[in-house]
């Protein structure tokens, strides 16, 4: 890559284009005023400084911004850089260009994703620090935050389908890497007709003995792969290879051993109330998707994949500027997490992330997931009033308006409900869990027991 500005457009393309919009159109109007946001140089840590010169990253990063806020798909925002005429003045092409192969957009942003965070942002913090020179968004004012989940490009999976499809994972990987060793490690022939295609391609028996039997095959395939990838003469490179630290992961989160009544060892599926499973963060859900997760954010809202959260100005004009040209809602900060984390702990994130950028607002929007006294006091202390619907009823959730005096007309309520009635009895457990003692939790006056799950047993692999 050889580092420069976008390229010049040409006088014939602006003549036509011009010709065509006389008041000029969006994607012309981004060309003229942002120039100096798409320039190669950010990209150079991205890109090789040796063979033959491929397209500029500067154009490919105005392409991928035009596609987007066009909602196009990569093979739409190629034809349009050939057919529309506005696009040709943004690339600065002439007008018998034939454009480039569709591939290459989903190429440039794999590139900028292997090459860590701060590439994949580039285009986004240059468009903010441009905004900030113009003076379209600045530190004080409101601005608000929330959350919306982020659906994985991955297929939903039972812990059954979970189950096969990381062992199919494994000999996909292992007969690309280590065919030779794999052949002698396992009967080919039969897995591969028991893996062939994929695990939710074919439907499940509706038995749940059959069901059962089929846990326990794919039980005793995956820890067959385990224990012959972790024997003493297997290379260490084996181990080494991603699939098959997943498959011993999720053979650990789904399955225990133990020994049977003829002195046998049995290999037994988890279950949720009795040996326990895993939490939902650090519970694999996918062998194709290392970081999506499950998670659940009403009884209507369930997804598998993450969350991501967006800072927004909101600045409302007084009287005086009614009449005025007001600037437009801005994003200024975006970043993802996992989809099992709460609203609450990425509160303080997004405060120092907006300090960090010059951006602190002086009114800060919440809805009623995020807040917490130690976050608004803290708020408070730096300068920032935090604005968001705190609930009263001792949890976050979705509230309701309560009138004045009414929350705390039902916290007394409840607490002489527990004098009438006495605290609820101990919770019934197995002879080898010991009862706890009551828990009293300050957050709602109530006394609550709590019963501690068991941690999970290691699974002896040699």
């Amino acid at each position: 890559m050889r580092p420069k500005e976008l390229p010049e457009v040409l006088e014939q393309t602006a003549a036509v284009a011009r010709a065509a919009f006389p008041q000029g159109s969006l994607v012309m109007r981004a060309r003229d005023r942002l120039t100096e946001v798409f320039a190669d140089e950010p990209f150079s840590d991205a890109f090789g400084v040796r063979g033959a010169p491929g397209l500029s990253p500067g154009v490919l990063g105005l392409v991928t911004v035009l596609q987007f806020a066009e909602n196009l798909t990569d093979r739409q925002a190629a034809a349009m850089a050939v057919r529309a005429i506005g696009w040709k003045y943004a690339v600065g092409v002439e007008l018998t260009d034939t454009g480039f192969d569709a591939s290459v957009l989903s190429r440039f942003r794999a590139r900028l994703a292997e090459h860590g965070i701060r590439m994949e942002r580039v285009l986004f913090d240059r468009l903010l620090e441009h905004c900030k020179a113009e003076g379209l968004v600045a530190a004080g004012g409101m601005q608000r935050t929330d959350s919306t989940p982020v659906i994985s490009a991955v297929r939903d999976l039972n812990r059954l389908e979970l189950a096969g499809e990381s062992v199919r994972a494994v000999l996909e990987a292992l007969a690309v890497a280590a065919p030779s060793w794999l052949a002698g490690a396992v009967d080919v022939a039969e897995f591969a007709h028991r893996y062939g295609p994929r695990v939710d391609s074919w439907r499940m028996s509706s038995s749940q003995t059959k069901r059962d039997r089929l846990a326990q095959v794919f039980g005793r395939d995956a820890l067959a792969l385990c224990r012959a990838a972790w024997a003493p003469g297997a290379p260490e490179w084996i181990r080494e290879i991603e699939a098959v630290r997943v498959l011993r992961q999720i053979l650990v989160q789904t399955y225990y051993l133990r020994t049977g009544a003829k002195g046998r060892e049995v290999i037994v599926e988890r279950a949720a109330d009795d040996e326990g499973v895993p939490p939902g963060q650090p519970r694999l859900a996918s062998p194709y998707d290392l970081d999506a997760r499950w998670a659940a954010q009403s009884e209507d809202l369930c997804w598998l994949g993450y969350k991501i959260y967006l800072m927004e100005s909101c600045d409302t004009p007084t009287e005086a500027e009614a009449g005025a040209r007001r600037a437009p809602n801005l994003i200024t900060d975006v970043f993802t997490t996992d989809a099992t984390v709460p609203d609450v702990k990425a509160t303080a994130p997004v405060r120092r992330r907006l300090a960090e950028r010059g951006l602190k607002p002086a009114e800060h929007y919440f809805d009623s997931g995020c807040p917490s006294a130690d976050l608004i006091t803290a708020a408070a202390g730096q300068g920032v009033r935090r604005v968001t619907p705190v609930p009263l009823n001792g949890h976050p959730g979705p509230s309701e308006p309560l009138r004045p005096g009414q929350g705390r007309r039902r916290l007394r309520q409840e607490r002489l409900h527990h004098r009438r009635e006495g605290p609820p009895g101990p919770l019934p457990c197995r002879e080898d869990q010991r009862a706890p003692e009551p828990a009293r939790t300050a957050r709602d006056g109530r006394d609550r027991h709590h019963l501690r799950r068991p941690d999970l047993p290691p699974l002896p692999l040699p």
